[in-house]
């Protein structure tokens, strides 16, 4: 009796030994409190203390939240582009007019993405994002003297100095430096420029207007009597316009379009013009506006309040802005960047310029303030599309992609792996062998195939579900062996037994007992099969056969990145859906990695 007591005495000190093992030698108090805890609890504990496994649930949740969130606010139109905005890079301050312009300003013009402007004193002062390096090559002020006119284009600038001399500077294609040699020569005094898209425009005081530039982009005709007798003119990449010094309208054209529908009522009474890249306005004597063309975010759409009370008017790309009679400012049309959004000034406006995107006020104390867009926060890619808009809808179409995938590969696969596991035998070695002829299936090879195959065949939200579902249908071998080594593990324990003894049917048993006990293991496998379905799928639309144009996603933006150019010049077109692409994998596999850990603590030991 002694002797079983003293045996029994040392199982229970070994088995206490064999706790201290398990428990790591902590304190009594936290193993008693970690002996109290379910494994699902100390799993969960585990899981909080590996800082690793946190911070990438961390950044995995902010990434997450800010693709399925944030494209509420900052929406894109899909089939947007604007290749006057493309490859601009990352920066604001567009519309920050510099400290020594602000409150001394003469002149200033909106380009693309940069602007220019002159003081009272004729210096020039740049600003922005400059699409050429050439911009920055401003001749000295001992070689132009003291400007009087400014005018910024695409991606170069004009000016006249008080002698009437012309300059210009930025991209030199197409001629551009090609100034007309009667015009430079004979110094005409100049009334009038415009740096348009890659032209340039000069009208001289005795109504004569000359061009230079491309001569393919734009065909300027004259109708008989109107060169020399032009008062003003406005210009788009489309067509030019000129107002005679009769209060005639006339668009310098030989062929028929929206421009030339030109209201009868304001002939002869209209006092000035202004055009946008899809309409063209008219301002007539009696301060009201005329509009015609095309009616593109609502550029047409003159306010009815500033009717009779307008005294100068101008266009930018697709909104107009007009000085009313009683000295403030007044813009209508797009909106996408502000545009309409003028400012209120504590003197009478005297003059405005609208550009591309924004627009400026000078007041009477030569006070300056510009509006509209003021840069992109991760720049443009080749089509002028803004790279944070597309990053946030990119990430959002790869993770539902990889989400979709996953869910689709774990059904299957919890589905096949069970049953093979469970039923042994014949389904077993049937379920396997089919297992191992999906794993032979060549994955990027067979979506490359068919891709070709099904070519133009479907729509583009079509062949988004078929990449979810091939992703899905050929992924799920994996979990499918992982599950059945599991299940054939569990459905030899003894609450298995019990259960048949009880007469629990089949299914209930895989469902309620056996899945319960491995669901763990099959989590840890979907998070880590999350990250790999958002690689293939990035990899497919980085080749040019997942999700094409002009849906987003991380892998067809940097498709775009592929040669030394962009790579060089436009890093942020793949720097950034590099980083976050990156970053999103890393926190996912390490959140995996967290999760077996937390749930295998041997795994560490491996």
């Amino acid at each position: 009796m002694a002797k079983k007591r003293k045996d029994a005495g040392r199982k229970t000190t070994a088995a206490a030994a064999a706790e201290r093992m398990f428990l790591g030698g902590m304190p009594q108090e936290e193993q008693d409190e970690e002996l109290m805890q379910s494994p699902m609890r100390m799993a969960l504990g585990s899981f909080i203390k590996d800082k690793i496994a946190m911070i990438g649930l961390c950044l995995f949740v902010i990434i997450f939240l800010c693709c399925m969130i944030l494209p509420f606010f900052f929406p894109i139109e899909l089939n947007y582009q604007d290749v006057s905005q493309a490859n601009a890079a990352p920066g604001f301050g567009l519309t920050d007019v510099p400290a020594g312009l602000a409150d001394n300003a003469q002149a200033i013009s909106s380009g693309s993405t940069f602007s220019v402007g002159i003081d009272k004193e004729g210096n020039v002062y740049e600003w922005g994002t400059f699409p050429t390096e050439k911009l920055k090559n401003i001749p000295s002020s001992s070689e132009m003297g003291k400007l009087t006119m400014i005018s910024a284009g695409l991606d170069h600038v004009l000016a006249v100095n008080e002698e009437g001399q012309i300059f210009t500077w930025g991209n030199d294609r197409m001629g551009l430096t090609s100034i007309p040699v009667e015009l430079e020569v004979s110094r005409q005094p100049i009334k009038q420029i415009s740096a348009g898209y890659q032209f340039s425009l000069a009208l001289t005081e005795s109504g004569r207007l000359y061009n230079w530039g491309s001569a393919y982009l734009l065909n300027i005709y004259f109708p008989e009597g109107v060169q020399g007798n032009i008062a003003q003119f406005e210009d788009n990449p489309n067509i030019v316009i000129a107002l005679t010094n009769d209060g005639e309208v006339v668009p310098l054209t030989n062929s028929s379009n929206s421009y030339t529908n030109v209201p009868e009522e304001i002939q002869g009474n209209t006092i000035d013009i202004a055009l946008s890249d899809e309409s063209a306005a008219a301002l007539t004597s009696d301060g009201r506006v005329y509009t015609w063309g095309n009616n593109v975010n609502g550029s047409m759409n003159v306010p009815e309040e500033i009717q009779g009370h307008v005294t100068e008017i101008e266009g930018g790309r697709y909104h107009f802005t007009a000085i009313l009679d009683d000295g403030t400012v007044c813009s209508w049309g797009n909106d996408t960047f502000n545009q309409t959004k003028a400012p209120t000034f504590s003197s009478a406006v005297t003059t405005i310029s609208a550009g591309y995107h924004g627009s400026y006020a000078i007041d009477e104390n030569g006070h300056a303030e510009g509006w509209g867009l003021d840069g992109y926060l991760m720049g443009t890619d080749q089509l002028g599309r803004d790279v944070f808009r597309r990053l946030l809808v990119g990430g959002r179409m790869t993770m539902t992609v990889g989400f979709i995938a996953v869910i689709i590969s774990t059904l299957i696969g919890v589905l096949v792996g069970g049953i093979s596991g469970y039923k042994g035998g014949k389904v077993d070695n049937l379920l396997m062998r089919l297992t191992e002829i999906v794993s032979s299936i060549p994955f990027l090879p067979f979506c490359i195939i068919l891709s070709s195959v099904l070519g133009s065949s479907i729509s583009e939200t079509q062949r988004i579900v078929l990449i979810m579902f091939i992703l899905g249908f050929l992924s799920w071998p994996g979990i499918a062996r992982l599950v059945r080594g599991s299940v054939l593990a569990e459905r030899e324990q003894e609450f298995v037994t019990a259960a048949k003894a009880l007469g629990v049917k089949e299914f209930g048993i895989v469902l309620r007992h056996i899945l319960p006990n491995i669901i763990t293991v099959i989590i840890v496998n979907a998070t880590l099969d999350f990250a790999t379905c958002m690689l293939t799928e990035s990899s497919l639309s980085f080749i040019g056969f997942g999700v094409t144009e002009p849906n987003a996603t991380w892998g067809n933006m940097l498709n775009g990145a592929q040669n030394g150019q962009v790579i060089e010049n436009y890093w942020w077109r793949w720097l950034f859906p590099s980083i976050a692409f990156g970053i999103c994998t890393i926190s996912i596999n390490c959140v995996g990695d967290g999760l077996r850990d937390a749930i295998d603590p041997k795994s560490k030991e491996r």
